[in-house]
Order: C-alpha cells, then sequence, then structure tokens
C-alpha cells in the first residue's frame, strides 16, 4: 500500500550562491520509515532554484556560479527591476535551472550518486529565507 509523506524544509541564505541541503532532506526521508518511493522537491520561489550538483570539490560551486552570472549579467538593461538590478537576473537563471527536482528511494536510501548532492541555488544579493517543498510517495 502506497504512503505520502509531506514537509516544508526552510534554507536560510546569506545571499548568492549554491547552500547544499542534502542531509537535511535525507534526514526527513529516512524519518518516514518509506523504504521504496519518489521524492518530489518543489522550490516555492521565482528568484531561487534548485539542483543537484557535485558536492565534493567546492571549486564546482564557484565555477557554476560565475558561470551564471556571466550569462545572465545584472546590468542588462532589464525593464523588470522592482526589487533592485539582482531582480530580473534572478527570475532568469530560475528558468534555466529549475524549481523541481524527483529523485528515487530504492532501499530507503535516496539515489543520488556518489558525488551529488541537492542544492538551493539562491540568484539574489540579500539573504533570504527559502522554502523547499518536500513530498514522497512510496511504501
Amino acid at each position: 500500500m502506497l504512503r505520502q509523506a509531506s514537509q516544508l524544509l526552510r534554507l536560510e541564505t546569506r545571499g548568492k550562491g549554491l547552500y547544499e541541503f542534502t542531509r537535511e532532506a535525507s534526514r526527513w526521508v529516512a524519518e518516514t520509515g518509506m523504504a521504496e518511493g519518489l521524492l518530489t522537491l518543489f522550490c516555492r520561489h521565482s528568484s531561487a532554484s534548485l539542483l543537484i550538483q557535485e558536492n565534493a570539490a567546492p571549486a564546482v560551486k564557484r565555477d557554476l556560479a560565475r558561470f551564471f552570472e556571466d550569462l545572465v549579467p545584472e546590468q542588462a538593461g532589464y525593464e523588470h527591476d522592482d526589487e533592485g538590478p539582482d531582480d530580473m537576473p534572478a527570475h532568469i537563471r530560475t528558468a534555466l535551472t529549475g524549481v523541481s527536482l524527483q529523485i528515487p528511494l530504492i532501499g530507503g536510501a535516496l539515489m543520488l550518486g556518489t558525488w551529488q548532492g541537492l542544492y538551493l541555488f539562491e540568484h539574489r544579493r540579500a539573504p533570504h529565507r527559502r522554502e523547499v517543498a518536500l513530498h514522497l510517495i512510496g511504501a
């Protein structure tokens, strides 16, 4: 028989960057007691996104941040700047990276690869309190 569980995970950011939350998500999944299923994660914001990315080499995070700064610069003459010059670039970066992820649960473990971690990608300069909805369906 399938069961469901949900949780709202709150993450504090200190400005732009990648914030790993693999441990928090894995801990919550373990607390559900489910062994098989599918975890869906959903970021409830339009200026932050979710990524599965390497969690061993810190240079990966720095290179990704620099790439997105170059790809979507702040000073590009955007019409939408209601909350400052990083407002519209944050929305574009979110559109490019996405706000949801799905990860299989097998044998009670999330099937992330050896060097993969779950990240919130904060696209705004100011600190924010972000929310990621977790939903697990399984047995």
